[in-house]
């Protein structure tokens, strides 16, 4: 299993957390591996170790791979999380109160977004 953190709006437009797990089949020689998932594109990003955004939606339903560098969230409601490099987020807040996000680690963060179709 592959653990992931979802971020979503509420129909009250309040940010959540909720944590769920990708199953994986044993494919043999080559391990493990989940069903596929369509994409729209993929991005690669860096950030200053000073990132500190205020309140913001996610611009497209994406998942969000931790390559170096952590990362605390914040929920509209006030729940805050730490995440780790490796940690894997899906972020489907486009609409409604968002997030905050901040750099937890003096160094560059580096990520990458992948863009999903809607569910």
């Amino acid at each position: 299993m592959i653990q992931i953190t979802r971020i979503y709006s509420d129909k009250n437009g309040e940010s959540h957390f909720e944590d769920f797990q990708v199953p994986l089949k044993n494919n043999g020689d080559i391990g493990f591996l989940s069903d596929a998932e369509p994409v729209k594109s993929i991005v690669f990003r860096e950030v200053s170790p000073s990132y500190d955004y205020d309140f913001h939606n996610a611009p497209d339903r994406q998942y969000i791979v931790l390559l170096a560098g952590g990362v605390e969230i914040e929920t509209s409601l006030g729940e805050k999380r730490s995440f780790e490099t490796g940690s894997i987020l899906l972020v489907e807040d486009t609409t409604g109160k968002g997030h905050k996000t901040k750099n937890i680690e003096p160094k560059l963060r580096k990520s990458i977004f992948i863009k999903t179709h809607t569910v």
